[in-house]
């Protein structure tokens, strides 16, 4: 007669927090949280609907001046607020964590909800990978309201195809991760020594980007990390144009800023040519569109059967990466127009962050309230 347990998710889970040696796993989520009263409801949701539920929740309030504490209070989690950061979210994030104790630590984004067996299934890659240090979601968009966020969704939906075929995680994304509360220790112990930034502090208090600084922190120790896509995250899109581009330029400027604080080494040689290949990238559109542009103008355009068929291909390629998303984001990837002028505002929004970065000036924090 066969005993054993039927393979329910509780069960699943409960195997996913108990290495087979030793005790449950405890895992605390830290939620940082700035004025998040609308979408902070629904986050804490998300996580009380987890197959493997944490331990605790626990967000943390900077400078909120909206009702974002009561909120969080009565949605059940616990709430901290920060004292005198100036840091942001880093500060509020190396405030929080201070004060917990568990083994895995879950950084959340106050806007951002999970898919059920999210935490269940990093703490499966926790506990089967030793080497692994963290585990991170991959995002994708709310649904999309109109041309700007479709074009976003889209983007979202080539990424998730990309890790899904290389199986490598670029970024450990500061929407959703799972982290060996070990590893961040290690990082707080190497800070103003191997690792940039001040001793003690899991997060670099300087960085604008805080998810790209800490890939680089936890590889430079040493560290692997994951992203299944099986493990989403569903977070917001920019509303405007210009929440879209202060957006984009934080994040390429941090991580410019990331690189030249790290310099050239064994970990950040990929990245740094990932940034050279996206500079390369943004001439050679700049300088194809002036080329169509003058050769139509003068009378002299022609299309060769092999630019054609590159065209083909280049058609093809952006409407199968997108093709599981949905009839409207096979219909955008098809018209192959709105997502190029899509994809120069988005290298409008790097060389303005190169340009900042070469020039030494800083790029501000961009807000954006969420909707209930």
């Amino acid at each position: 007669m066969n005993t054993t347990a039927p393979h329910t998710p509780r069960h699943r889970a409960e195997a996913a927090a108990r290495p087979a040696d030793g005790p449950a796993v405890r895992v605390v989520v830290v939620i940082p949280a700035h004025d998040e009263e609308q979408a902070l409801p629904a986050t804490v949701a998300s996580l009380a609907a987890q197959t493997r539920r944490p331990d605790r929740v626990l967000v943390v309030s900077d400078n909120s001046t909206d009702a974002t504490v009561a909120v969080a209070r009565a949605a059940g989690a616990d709430v901290m607020e920060t004292v005198g950061n100036t840091a942001r979210k880093a500060g509020a994030l190396n405030q929080a964590i201070a004060t917990t104790t568990e083994d895995v630590v879950m950084v959340l984004d106050a806007d951002t909800t999970i898919a059920p067996t999210f935490v269940e299934e990093g703490l499966a890659v926790l506990a089967s990978e030793p080497e692994v240090a963290a585990v991170g979601g991959v995002f994708r968009g709310r649904p999309p309201q109109g041309y700007l966020q479709h074009c976003q969704a889209n983007e979202y939906t080539r990424y998730g195809v990309q890790v899904d075929l290389t199986g490598r995680t670029a970024v450990l994304t500061g929407t959703a991760a799972l982290v060996r509360r070990t590893a961040l220790q290690e990082v707080a112990d190497a800070r103003g020594s191997v690792l940039p930034g001040e001793r003690g502090d899991v997060y670099d208090r300087h960085a604008i980007t805080e998810d790209s600084e800490l890939t680089l922190a936890l590889r430079t120790l040493g560290h692997e990390l994951r992203s299944p896509v099986t493990m989403s995250c569903t977070t917001e899109l920019m509303p405007t144009a210009g929440d879209l581009h202060r957006q984009r330029v934080r994040w390429y400027k941090g991580m410019l800023d990331n690189l030249a604080e790290y310099g050239l080494t064994r970990t950040t040689w990929r990245y740094v040519g990932q940034q050279v290949m996206l500079a390369v990238g943004t001439l050679m559109m700049a300088a194809y569109l002036l080329l169509t542009v003058v050769t139509l103008v003068t009378g002299t355009f022609t299309l060769s059967p092999l630019w054609a068929a590159v065209g083909l291909v280049f058609v093809a390629e952006r409407l199968v990466t997108v093709w599981g998303a949905g009839r409207r984001a096979r219909l955008l990837a098809a018209l192959v127009l709105p997502e190029l002028l899509y994809d120069l505002a988005l290298q409008r929004a790097f060389l303005h962050a190169a340009a900042l970065f070469v020039t030494r000036r800083q790029t501000t924090w961009n807000h954006v309230a969420a909707t209930a």
